[in-house]
């Protein structure tokens, strides 16, 4: 598994990590067994970075994540998690008490005294932009209850604003086939400050797998069931703002596109971490089997097997996904 520089930290993380929303909630029901079976079969495959969130199932996420890495002294793994929507998304919540709780929270949770990374999650623009938000950020890492911070974000404008931050370790945006304007001038502007990416909802909330088709349904606690159009929270979230039945038609003419031997999800997951200035791909799985697969597509990073599915990705996203998604995304 290649392994990048995690920004301007001293730390390095494979180039496919392990996005662990799933295993708190919000995908229907994943037990404990299974997550850990999650985090063994990714371990084992060369995975060294976690990203999780106190709010997925309130911190079952990151308890399983701590739990399992208690017990493995030498894991070699970057947990990188996220704080700020334990309240109402509002710019005044984000004080530096709240910030002291949140992080206390996620190190009782991890079971440790310093958190690897700590990302704002999705705040509002107002709090990107507020200077007094990283004078809080800064304190925390002076107080040892963090070694470094990022910030997720939603639109290209929140991340160039968050790049453009002395101390930002980490940006994490949504980046895949379906979505390409983070490759317009994010990534370029990434690079260059030395701010390191990590690409999330890689294979479109499963849209990317090929294995859904119009008759395909999801669990009520699912959010591929109750936010495909925003009502819980952002729709880019949720098939990356695609519709849903454009996006069968996009993955099926991807899917046109492969070589002998090489999946759609691979080849996905594959594109989006060969993209110039993207340090880390952080899939979800639900089983070992998932997350194996998934940490395999590593192989076919920058090889010259992807060439005509990197031609389909701008054909097809031209063809049927411009028009359709959002222009701040």
């Amino acid at each position: 598994m290649q392994q990048r520089r995690l920004g301007p930290t001293d730390r390095s993380v494979s180039a496919i990590g392990l996005g662990t929303w799933q295993l708190g909630a919000g995908w229907g029901d994943v037990t404990e067994v299974d997550a850990d079976a999650v985090l063994a079969a990714s371990v084992e495959s060369g995975v060294t970075l976690f990203d999780t969130a106190d709010v997925y199932g309130d911190g079952r996420s990151e308890t399983s994540i701590g739990r399992f890495l208690a017990a493995r002294s030498d894991h070699g793994v970057t947990v990188a998690t996220k704080m700020g929507r334990r309240l109402e998304q509002e710019p005044q919540n984000y004080t530096p008490e709240n910030f002291r709780s949140w992080t206390e929270r996620s190190r009782r949770n991890l079971g440790v005294d310093t958190l690897d990374l700590v990302q704002l999650h999705c705040p509002p623009t107002a709090v990107i932009e507020d200077d007094a938000t990283y004078d809080a950020l800064d304190d925390l890492i002076a107080s040892g209850a963090i070694a470094a911070y990022g910030v997720s974000v939603e639109t290209a404008a929140q991340a160039l604003a968050a790049i453009a931050r002395p101390r930002v370790a980490n940006v994490q945006i949504i980046l895949n086939p379906f979505r390409l304007k983070p490759l317009d001038e994010v990534l370029p502007a990434a690079e260059a400050a030395g701010v390191a990416i990590f690409a999330r909802v890689p294979l479109a909330s499963g849209l990317l797998s090929g294995r859904y088709t119009a008759e395909t349904s999801f669990a009520p606690d699912d959010h591929r069931t109750y936010n495909r159009h925003g009502e819980a929270f952002d729709r880019g979230e949720t098939f990356s703002g695609v519709d849903y039945t454009t996006g069968l038609e996009a993955a099926r003419r991807l899917a046109a596109a492969l070589p002998d031997g090489v999946s759609l999800p691979a080849a996905a997951l594959a594109w989006t971490a060969s993209q110039r200035g993207v340090t880390s791909v952080i899939p979800g799985a639900r089983s070992a089997e998932q997350a194996r697969a998934n940490a395999d597509a590593a192989e076919l990073i920058g090889t010259p097997e992807l060439a005509d599915f990197s031609r389909a990705v701008t054909s097809v996203y031209d063809d049927l996904l411009r028009a359709d998604i959002h222009p701040h995304w």
